[in-house]
């Protein structure tokens, strides 16, 4: 039995490589989507991984392929509802989101509502806040977004109404300051964490793991033992070509080390997420392969840990 798993590996992987590589120009939209409905750049991304797992398995079920785009879309507004669900349940008292009066669609979008922090967006009943999203950020016409979101175009419209008028009265918070105060420990440890990177000491970022810390490579691998996974490894190869710099700060209140194309580049490429513990890294999670989330992040803004 293990000879024919192992025998079925690399068609299992051809097939889902094939299949990411269908929904790569989709990606970017879908966490523009996710991120906002779940006011985190980072759960938008955990959101969107889930949103493809479903996709792929769904894919295999089927006789005839669905309109790819829109199918997405369905399953990502699920997957987010979901999500905010189980958030509510364990964090929050749910306040309902109370049916109004429609008003008319307005003719022209104010620029600001694309441009609202995550939080902004957080902030709103979920209804409110998917209508917006898909109307106002990723320009859907308000019949696509009623099919999306599995309601009539009237409900649409009345949703989208208070939106806007929710949006308009909160304040732009465009730098997303921790959620709560930190522990100097790991502000220390992500300091250090970054200085090390920046001199290329990869047996001394080693040092940094715990003996159990994890490892997930988004979107390509997850290893149960970081310090057997050969991550050091890999940047030591990268940084003979890429000249990469880190700089320890925040995104969405989480402790992060923002990895910068070049020295002199402005705004990050792409985000590594670590877990301290006692001084030793519990967990990395390295964004590397969706930088895409880096967009996103321009709204809920990195912010240097000084």
């Amino acid at each position: 039995m293990e000879d024919q798993t192992r025998a079925l590996l690399p068609a299992m992987m051809e097939a889902r490589d094939q299949f990411m590589e269908l929904v790569d120009e989709i990606r970017p939209e879908l966490h523009r989507y996710c991120a906002r409905m779940t006011g985190s750049i980072f759960d938008g991304e955990d959101v969107v991984q889930e949103t493809l797992a479903k996709a792929y398995y769904a894919l295999g079920q089927m006789v005839l392929p669905p309109n790819l785009r829109p199918w997405l879309f369905r399953i990502a507004h699920n997957t987010a509802m979901d999500f905010i669900k189980r958030y509510e349940r364990e964090h929050v008292e749910t306040v309902a989101d109370v049916p109004d009066r429609a008003e008319p669609e307005e003719s022209v979008v104010d620029p600001a509502l694309v441009e609202a922090a995550l939080t902004v967006f957080a902030e709103l009943p979920p209804t409110q806040r998917s209508a917006a999203i898909f109307k106002d950020v990723l320009g859907q016409s308000l019949e696509e977004t009623a099919q999306t979101m599995g309601t009539t175009v009237g409900a649409v419209k009345a949703a989208l109404s208070r939106a806007r008028a929710n949006i308009a009265r909160t304040p732009r918070a465009r730098f997303a300051e921790p959620a709560q105060p930190v522990a100097s420990e790991t502000l220390t440890t992500l300091r250090r964490y970054a200085d090390l990177f920046n001199a290329h000491n990869w047996d001394e970022l080693r040092a940094l793991l715990a003996a159990e810390s994890r490892l997930e490579v988004v979107s390509r691998v997850q290893h149960a033992r970081a310090v057997d996974a050969g991550y050091y490894d890999r940047y030591a190869a990268y940084t003979k070509t890429e000249d990469l710099r880190a700089e320890a700060g925040f995104v969405d209140g989480v402790p992060v080390i923002a990895i910068f194309s070049t020295p002199s580049s402005r705004e990050p490429a792409y985000f590594v997420v670590l877990e301290v513990r006692a001084g030793r890294i519990s967990l990395i999670r390295d964004f590397r392969y969706v930088p895409y989330i880096t967009t996103d992040a321009l709204y809920s803004a990195f912010s240097g840990a000084s």
